[in-house]
Parts: C-alpha cells; sequence; structure tokens
C-alpha cells in the first residue's frame, strides 16, 4: 500500500494557487490512500486530492474547516495516529512519542513546522516511528515536499519527495 502524506498547504490564506508540483508528483506515482496533517484551509483542496485517492485531512490551527482534531487508521497491519501538531506546547521527541503510545500507533503523522522529520523510538519496549512531511508549498528552512509511506504487512518504508 502507497500513502502520500502532505502537511501545511495553506490553500486559500498564503496562496490562491494549488500546489502544483504536489499535484503532478501525486499523478504519477498513484497513492492507493492520501494523509494531511493539517493546515489545508480550503476544501477545493481537499476536492484535488480527492481526484488522485481518498484523502483524510484533520484540523490545524489555520484551518475553519470541518476536520477531526487527530485520527487513527489502520493500513495493513499498521495503526497510524494523524495530527497537526499545535495543541502541544512543543513538538519534542519524547512528547510525540508520548502521544503515539497514549493513542496507541505505531507511526505518529503530525505537521505544524513546515519541515521533514522523521525518526523512530522506543519507549516502554514500544517502538513508535515520527514522521512530518513537510510542506508541498511553504517550507520552512528546508525543501518543499512531500513523502510516501510505504506500507507492506508491518514494514513501513518512508519516502521523502522534494521538488527543488
Amino acid at each position: 500500500m502507497i500513502i502520500a502524506v502532505t502537511s501545511d498547504t495553506h490553500h486559500g490564506d498564503k496562496t490562491n494557487n494549488l500546489p502544483s508540483l504536489l499535484l503532478r508528483e501525486l499523478g504519477k506515482r498513484r497513492p492507493d490512500l492520501i494523509l494531511h496533517a493539517g493546515d489545508v484551509t480550503s476544501p477545493e483542496l481537499l476536492e484535488a486530492l480527492e481526484e488522485f485517492a481518498p484523502t483524510i485531512a484533520v484540523r490545524g490551527n489555520a484551518d475553519h474547516l470541518n476536520l477531526p482534531e487527530e485520527k487513527v487508521l489502520e493500513a495493513e497491519d499498521v495503526r497510524i495516529g494523524l495530527l497537526h501538531g499545535h495543541q502541544f506546547f512543543s513538538l519534542n521527541a519524547q512528547f510525540l512519542t508520548l502521544k503515539a503510545l497514549d493513542m496507541g500507533v505505531d507511526v505518529l503523522i503530525f505537521g505544524h513546522t513546515h519541515r521533514f522529520y522523521h525518526e523512530a523510538y522506543s519507549l516502554h519496549g514500544e517502538k513508535v516511528t515520527l514522521l512530518n512531511p513537510g510542506s508541498p508549498t511553504f517550507p520552512r528552512m528546508d525543501s518543499a515536499g512531500f513523502v510516501l509511506l510505504h506500507v507492506d504487512g508491518e514494514d513501513v518504508r518512508v519516502e521523502r519527495i522534494t521538488f527543488w
């Protein structure tokens, strides 16, 4: 299963242009599912993403859409948690790992920082992968892009796609 993961697109509040590089890459890669970790900011973007694959999104601090704060889903044998991250005072690895354990997930996807982050941690005998796909439109001290999660049973491989 291939899952495209994006965040912080800010379509409609910081730009009126749909993220053409993201949409072009989604067309090439044909994911089975798209996850958006918040700051979508427009229903038009969600509609555009739905043209490529079923899309699940959570609400970010800039969103005024009727989206959940967080979501847990299963992809094959992997439990994935999805949230934006603005709810927390700090987005440090220890705090996010504890949140992942609280949610009962193997992978915790978050956004808010507009920067790519990927690391695995073990805490209390549990392994957790933290993933921030960055932003395809407004990266902060990072390259613009998104992530493809390749899920095969319990195995998860992260592929970062950058535009420049």
